[in-house]
């Protein structure tokens, strides 16, 4: 054995373990207790000890795996099954494939630091993507301290210190509200929930189109709204009761722009006719919903190849750089032109 290569033994020693116990706990064995499991796993990963053959091995013999954490949502239940994140999924796991690198999803929903740190000290893959930020922006720059070893799917925010893969928000933002102005919409709502990372940066584009067209900023015109069907639908219905005047809707999400268009449609207006929607992601459906929906489209392959890219081609512990994805409107029905 050469010089400076970390044995077995010595894991075990630098653990306080016996070698069968060190064995077993890399091995993932019941007999040993999660605790000592976790110190074990970690030491391993600092002294660049060869942890993989130790692992159960994947059917096809995967290159290295990578662990899917999803965060509890801001502002909603569960994120599972909003359909942009599958299709960001879909986009990790064929950017995983190419690499020959297996996909592990973890039932984890970190709702904060200790949560993040369970995420990555419980598992063995080679690194964890998280897809969202949710309020965790602190907790990621606090866990970026002592791992390298993730990417995180959301917006880029001020100090940030840990690797983030995300869509030009503010130009997406700026590009839907733009085009509406641009077709004579002065009136704009802005739906969405505004304390939410990304859906804050597509506010602030909105706000920018604004202030170029020199159309005013209205308060009520920025209606909160988490990113579900229900909850768009209810905050148009209270916007139209309280007869609060608009012709355009800039949705921070599809989801979103399908409930402002069945609220629209249930008050008896039109869709583009008396109020033009634009959403955001273009989902597989918005193109089959009806009207079509107008949308501001995310690089969901892209985005895999470059969250997975940055996980495995880091160097050492030290985070890689973030990136921005560019986003493109997508024209259909339901904005007129």
């Amino acid at each position: 054995m050469s010089k400076g290569v970390t044995r077995l033994e010595d894991l075990a020693k630098m653990a306080g373990v016996s070698i069968s116990t060190a064995s077993r706990a890399l091995n993932d064995s019941p007999a040993v207790n999660k605790r000592t499991k976790q110190a074990i796993w970690k030491l391993a990963r600092e002294m660049d000890y060869p942890f993989r053959r130790y692992m159960p091995a994947g059917p096809i013999g995967a290159e290295a795996t990578i662990a899917i954490v999803v965060p509890r949502p801001q502002g909603r239940d569960s994120g599972m099954s909003d359909p942009f994140f599958l299709e960001l999924l879909a986009g990790v796991g064929e950017a995983a494939s190419e690499r020959g690198c297996d996909v592990l999803l973890s039932h984890i929903a970190p709702a904060n630091f200790e949560d993040l740190s369970v995420a990555m000290t419980t598992s063995r893959a080679e690194g964890v993507i998280f897809l969202g930020q949710s309020s965790l922006h602190a907790a990621f720059n606090r866990l970026s301290e002592t791992e390298g070893r993730f990417v995180v799917w959301g917006a880029q925010l001020p100090d940030q210190n840990y690797c983030s893969v995300g869509s030009d928000n503010p130009m997406g933002g700026r590009r839907a509200t733009l085009h509406l102005a641009r077709l004579g919409r002065k009136r704009i709502v802005f739906l969405g929930d505004t304390e939410a990372p990304e859906a804050m940066q597509r506010h602030r584009g909105y706000l920018d189109a604004l202030e170029h067209q020199k159309l005013s900023i209205d308060p009520d015109l920025i209606v909160p709204a988490h990113f579900e069907v229900e909850s768009a639908e209810a905050a148009i219905d209270s916007l139209i009761h309280r007869g609060v005047p608009f012709d355009g809707v800039v949705a921070a999400s599809d989801l979103i722009a399908l409930g402002a268009i069945r609220a629209l449609k249930l008050a008896g207006l039109s869709v583009p006719g008396d109020v033009s929607v634009v959403g955001f992601d273009n989902v597989p459906f918005a193109r089959y919903s009806s009207p079509a929906l107008s949308t501001i489209a995310q690089d969901t392959a892209k985005a895999g190849r470059l969250m997975v890219s940055k996980l495995l081609d880091a160097s050492g512990d030290k985070a890689s750089r973030s990136e921005r994805v560019p986003t493109d409107l997508i024209i259909r029905e339901s904005c007129g032109g």
